[in-house]
């Protein structure tokens, strides 16, 4: 029975370990929509959504800022950088954490976002849950353009919409337990447990 217990307790602790984790950020005004970031266990964060109201055909930086003060965009302060990095896109190594590059605007100002980013986590010291997504009027140069401000902001420009990054419908064991044995498991997860759960009676 002791083996049986520890079996499970392991079993849960993984389970718990690979849940999915879902944040949301509204955007409202002129430039407007709604972005989703996804990351499940310590995986990379999908980052998906559509925003309108943008210049139609053209490049917008795409960055998440260090506070989510947004009674006025600009009180988001600067692109979320723990690391004490200098900016650059997405695949550099060298880059804010907050640093997403560009969205594209088709010729109706509108852009779908697909992004999948090793750098941004929502769990853990550096988590970006509370913090902000910022959308610029000018396409941003990846730290390449040679200009003043390329290096700390991408020379992208005025600050058109930003919105809170919030948690949606938090799962279970979304904050780290003090024990395996007392973390909660997501839905998915907990279907995985069941199953274990009726093998373990043949042990």
């Amino acid at each position: 029975m002791l083996l049986k217990a520890c079996f499970l307790v392991v079993v849960a602790a993984f389970v718990a370990g690979e849940e999915t984790r879902t944040a949301v950020v509204h955007l409202v005004g002129t430039t407007r929509g709604n972005v989703t970031l996804t990351q499940t266990g310590t995986g990379p964060v999908t980052v998906t959504g559509i925003i309108e109201g943008l210049n139609p055909g053209q490049q917008h930086g795409f960055h998440i800022h260090e506070k989510g003060d947004i009674s006025s965009c600009m009180n988001a302060g600067g692109h979320y950088n723990p690391h004490g990095k200098k900016h650059g896109g997405p695949s550099d190594k060298e880059r804010h954490v907050g640093d997403l590059g560009n969205i594209q605007a088709d010729s109706n100002g509108i852009a779908h976002i697909s992004i999948t980013d090793s750098m941004i986590k929502l769990t853990g010291q550096h988590s970006v849950i509370g913090r902000s997504v910022v959308v610029h009027a000018e396409p941003d140069d990846l730290g390449k353009g040679g200009k003043p401000d390329s290096l700390t902001t991408g020379h992208a420009g005025a600050r058109l919409t930003c919105g809170v990054i919030g948690i949606k419908d938090p799962v279970l064991g979304w904050q780290e337990a003090k024990s395996a044995a007392g973390r909660m498991v997501s839905v998915s997860g907990f279907s995985v447990l069941m199953t274990v759960v009726i093998l373990a009676q043949y042990f």
